[in-house]
């Protein structure tokens, strides 16, 4: 069996794969807020803990490997989580799982590997564009954080590069963006992307475009708001909702526009994460993808990149839980 995790800064989710010549079934899952335990090994004892019922069917097979995708960057086999006080180690999980067969990844770089495990109806075309066969692809996703990945055609399959180009500097477009940064620079001494496109962000903007109006979720934190906001903007019940989810769609679009300019995403470019697939509407009604031409010389050549979202909230999974089996020779 093999033990995947997707380790996020709100939630962590853990499931065990069984299978071979490259077919795995999921034959347990959990979900567990991250901030309710004190470590990230803590979440997999309570995991394994639960589990022996789900697996009593196939004579209590033991893990053979594990993989988990981490936001975060993996440096020395170590992962530090940007938004937890965390630090998952491979060499601890390898005593506490009892198996050489680690693998750690950052988060965007498990998802990119569950790109080529997906079918037809996992994924959404937001624009076919014109596919280059083995060219560089690109990975996009907004949830807790914003997390950007780099596919690369290594002669036999895509070899994926993680980033943290969520952490990159935001850049405004146009007045009203130039004057949401000077808003955001009262409250931050540096405004990354991810501050905006994220959760939180919602809220922010919200608050930027109009602060009298106020909603029930904004008693809690920064996070809690999005889904209502996005909600009320979808049903058209609130205009500032629906303005506020307008300039966060664009500013998304634009921010996928750049990963593509920056890493001539000629084989396309992925969306995947929570909250493209909760605002899905939005996603495919055009404003994403206007954004995302609208680029000094090469508006064109964007316009024939093609742009698909990611419906499988699992994809981190099925991308650490396929490494996992690569590192252990559990397929090729």
């Amino acid at each position: 069996m093999i033990l995947a995790g997707d380790v996020g800064g709100t939630k962590c989710n853990l499931a065990v794969y069984r299978g071979s010549d490259g077919k795995y079934q999921q034959i347990a899952r959990s979900r567990y807020e991250s901030r309710s335990f004190s470590s990230f090994q803590s979440i997999v004892t309570k995991f394994l803990s639960e589990i022996p019922g789900a697996t009593k069917e196939f004579g209590g097979e033991k893990i053979e490997a594990a993989g988990f995708g981490v936001a975060g960057p993996v440096i020395d086999n170590r992962v530090k989580a940007t938004n937890l006080p965390w630090t998952v180690d491979a060499a601890e999980l390898t005593r506490q799982l009892a198996t050489k067969h680690i693998v750690l990844l950052n988060d965007l770089e498990a998802t990119a590997y569950s790109l080529a495990l997906l079918s037809p109806s996992e994924i959404v075309v937001l624009n076919p564009g014109v596919p280059a066969p083995k060219a560089t692809q690109a990975l996009i996703a907004a949830g807790t954080g914003l997390g950007e990945s780099i596919l690369f055609w290594n002669g036999d399959r895509y070899a994926v590069a993680s980033t943290e180009g969520g952490h990159t500097d935001f850049a405004p477009r146009t007045e009203r963006e130039i004057e949401f940064l000077r808003y955001m620079k009262k409250l931050n001494q540096y405004v990354s992307v991810e501050l905006i496109l994220s959760g939180r962000g919602f809220r922010t903007i919200h608050e930027f475009l109009n602060p009298s109006v106020q909603h029930d979720s904004f008693n809690g934190t920064e996070d809690d708001a999005a889904p209502e906001i996005t909600h009320l903007a979808l049903e058209r019940k609130c205009p500032v909702c629906v303005e506020t989810l307008d300039l966060w769609t664009d500013m998304y679009g634009a921010e996928a526009g750049n990963l593509a300019l920056k890493t001539l995403a000629r084989g396309g470019v992925w969306v995947a994460g929570g909250i493209a697939v909760k605002i899905r509407k939005k996603m495919e009604d055009g404003a994403f993808f206007r954004a995302f031409c609208e680029k000094e010389k090469f508006g064109a050549l964007l316009a024939q990149i093609p742009i698909q979202m990611v419906l499988n909230e699992d994809a981190p999974l099925l991308g650490a839980m396929s490494q996992a089996a690569l590192a252990a020779g559990l397929q090729k």
